[in-house]
């Protein structure tokens, strides 16, 4: 039987007692846009985040752009970040009319190296945009104390990491705003698309709520040029249903992440946790010199694995004109070594077994 990335399947099962009959009386009440679903999960992905604020949105694409614009970023600008994510977090930024500044990475947690992110600030820097990669919270105090010293706004992308913690506050409530993704992937995730930003700060939510609702304050008046960003009432009924399990399917999540380290020691770099906070496990992503080779036998073995991700951002086509000459060892030497394996919560005992048996095999 086929070992998938994630058992999205296994999971509708388990909760789908809960999830029709919410979604059906959801159908049945009409109110699609806006409705009260929409309200109360923000409310309780406010509380669970221990913010003031939770805006929801489209996407985790538009929550970064939303919350880019809501700092006032623009032409000429400069916001620091990774080369080691999801384009998103760096297209954003050049939606907006600024420019991306890429950062080596540390070469065990993946995040932005602390150590090199100072000297990239120059007089245009607006902003600090880390990526809490894989599940692994970045050290946030140093990069928090380095914004307050250089007037900077932090942006956390939490896309990869709701639920995780860092210095006793979940992730996305440390900086000034913090965004995430529901796609169906992440460790909280909808039956779709799906965003949410969330802050502490009154001024940036009330800012993101004009930007998400067409630059709209009152209805029909248009203050800024805003987007058509919008939660649906279906998605938001199956999030409040998971929210009330994220914690559950995350503890999973780490107790997978221990079984491989033990079944996979000494045969690939395992993930490293700094202890600054909990990791959440998005992905479990190894290290190898022959990694494609442990691709090939898991593949052939009927077990998925995927390479997140394979091409850096300033490797990218679209930032080749103004990237080219960029080079970050450790960010490309990690892209030719990384393979992340299954992590889903409903991941067998015997299937992580089966796939650390693989991989002996194919190192063999």
């Amino acid at each position: 039987m086929n070992i998938p990335m994630l058992d999205l399947k296994a999971e509708y099962a388990l909760l789908k007692d809960e999830i029709e009959p919410a979604v059906c009386e959801a159908l049945a009440a009409c109110q699609y846009i806006g409705g009260p679903n929409v309200k109360a999960f923000e409310a309780e992905a406010a509380a669970y985040a221990g913010v003031k604020h939770a805006i929801s949105c489209a996407s985790g694409t538009d929550a970064l752009l939303i919350a880019l614009r809501a700092i006032g970023l623009g032409p000429g600008d400069e916001v620091i970040t990774t080369p080691f994510t999801f384009v998103a977090t760096a297209s954003t930024i050049v939606m907006c009319g600024a420019r991306p500044v890429f950062v080596d990475i540390d070469p065990r947690t993946f995040s932005l190296d602390l150590n090199q992110v100072e000297a990239a600030i120059t007089p245009a820097t607006r902003a600090i945009l880390p990526v809490h990669i894989f599940g692994q919270p970045v050290q946030l105090a140093p990069l928090k104390a380095l914004c307050a010293k250089h007037g900077l706004k932090l942006i956390e992308d939490a896309a990869q990491s709701f639920g995780a913690d860092y210095a006793g506050r979940k992730s996305g409530a440390y900086g000034d705003i913090g965004c995430t993704s529901f796609y169906p992937s992440k460790n909280l995730s909808a039956f779709g698309d799906g965003g949410l930003m969330i802050t502490d700060d009154d001024k940036l939510a009330a800012e993101m709520r004009v930007l998400a609702s067409h630059g709209s304050r009152v209805r029909y008046h248009h203050h800024v040029l805003g987007y058509n960003s919008r939660l649906d009432e279906i998605q938001a009924v199956i999030l409040r249903v998971k929210l009330k399990r994220l914690d559950h399917f995350n503890e999973r999540r780490i107790a997978i992440a221990n079984s491989y380290n033990e079944q996979l020691a000494g045969l690939v770099e395992t993930p490293y946790a700094d202890g600054h906070g909990r990791h959440v496990y998005h992905q479990y992503t190894i290290l190898s010199d022959r990694r494609d080779v442990i691709q090939k036998v898991l593949s052939d073995s009927g077990i998925a694995c995927a390479v997140y991700y394979p091409v850096p951002l300033h490797r990218q086509e679209m930032f080749a004109a103004s990237h080219g000459d960029v080079k970050l060892p450790v960010t490309e030497r990690t892209a030719q070594r990384c393979l992340s394996l299954p992590i889903s919560p409903m991941l067998k005992d015997e299937q992580i077994r089966r796939i650390a048996g693989a991989i002996r095999q194919a190192l063999a």
